[in-house]
């Protein structure tokens, strides 16, 4: 018998795409011989409006990036401008910054994990890790005054220093936060229906994923041990102790499982953190109108998602020339069509959500 392929929309508008993004999958009955992602649904051009603002005004354009992990886009955006200037950052701003940084990833990682469990059909543990970034969001929000898109970072420091509030609140969390990570894996992880559904599907060869400049979760699921604050380690992360965990399969389940261990990970540098805060000041001295002098700069910084880099080119003015982010949801999904094929449209969504993307960042 002749059988035909065929052509499937999936999303711009369906749930799992975790936004407007599409992929068109041609089907051989539901196997997947090609898939071709669509990005750009959510494009606003955020690099071309930093040309027409000053330094100081494209950092709340940044929180619209990855708007689930707000903290680390303007960490990455202002690191490149510090480097353009040459400014020292001040210890206790360093340690601030990684605080709510960490914060931004522990929340980051809760969405990913509770939309993912979603996305499998295990919707309960949506509400669960929901319930559990609100605390983390309430931190946030004592420390910014905002809940996601925060515009906390400054070049050159913070915008303000931790309230009194925060500590016994913030210590309160750590404090809960490995009993929320074990109800995670009491309720998604160890669920032999979400093991058959993610286990050996998609899998990410080691190579293949350096080869296609995967990183962050992605690439560590396939056992690569790549994480920029231990490889090229930035601010103060080289004075933590903490492990980075790693998969053995490359699978979904491994990408899945490696953001819940982060998020332990992240609560132990937290810690670290405060017990060694420095007292002085958060912010260097910047001039109040910045005009970095000619030349270029790149900055990384390893965001939720993965190696997060932004490239600022000044020519002298108050405003950027250039400003382009390397965004790694971006890039993590360059791999996608190749992954989903041979799989079965229930696994194109298991596939695309371990690989945990944010469209605000994919798209810019």
């Amino acid at each position: 018998m002749k059988t035909q392929t065929y052509y499937l929309n999936l999303g711009p508008q369906h749930p799992s795409t975790h936004g407007v993004f599409r992929i068109i999958l041609e089907l051989d009955g539901e196997t997947v011989v090609k898939a071709t992602p669509v990005p750009g649904y959510l494009h606003r051009g955020i690099e071309k409006l930093a040309e027409a603002r000053t330094y100081t005004q494209v950092i709340p354009y940044t929180d619209r990036m990855d708007y689930l992990a707000a903290m680390l886009m303007n960490w990455g955006y202002v690191k490149a401008v510090e480097d353009l200037m040459g400014v020292e950052v001040p210890e206790r701003a360093e340690y601030i910054r990684v605080i709510v940084g960490e914060l931004s990833r522990i929340a980051s990682h809760m969405i990913a994990t509770g939309a993912y469990g979603a996305d499998i059909g295990a919707l309960t543990a949506f509400t669960y890790t929901f319930r559990d970034r609100e605390y983390v969001l309430d931190l946030l929000e004592m420390v910014s005054g905002s809940r996601m898109t925060f515009s906390y970072f400054r070049v050159g420091g913070v915008a303000e220093d931790l309230p009194e509030e925060f500590y016994p609140a913030v210590k309160k969390f750590l404090a809960e936060l490995p009993g929320m990570c074990d109800e995670y894996d009491g309720l998604i992880t160890g669920n032999e229906i979400f093991q058959a559904r993610t286990k050996h599907v998609g899998i990410i060869p080691p190579e293949v994923g350096i080869n296609y400049s995967l990183s962050g979760p992605t690439l560590r699921g396939s056992g690569v041990n790549y994480d920029l604050r231990k490889v090229r380690p930035y601010s103060v992360y080289d004075r933590f102790d903490f492990d980075v965990p790693l998969g053995k399969n490359g699978d979904c389940f491994d990408r899945f499982r490696i953001r819940i261990e982060e998020m332990r990970q992240s609560g132990r540098i937290i810690q670290q953190a405060l017990e060694q805060m420095p007292d002085g000041p958060i912010q260097a001295k910047v001039p109040k109108v910045i005009k970095p002098p000619v030349g270029d700069a790149y900055a990384e910084i390893e965001s939720s998602k993965g190696v997060y880099g932004c490239y600022v080119v000044s020519d002298g003015s108050p405003k950027p020339y250039r400003v382009h982010f390397r965004r790694p949801s971006f890039i993590n999904l360059g791999y996608l069509g190749k992954l989903c094929e041979g799989w079965k449209i229930a696994d194109v969504v298991a596939i695309l959500g371990s690989i945990d993307i944010v469209l605000g960042e994919v798209d810019c």
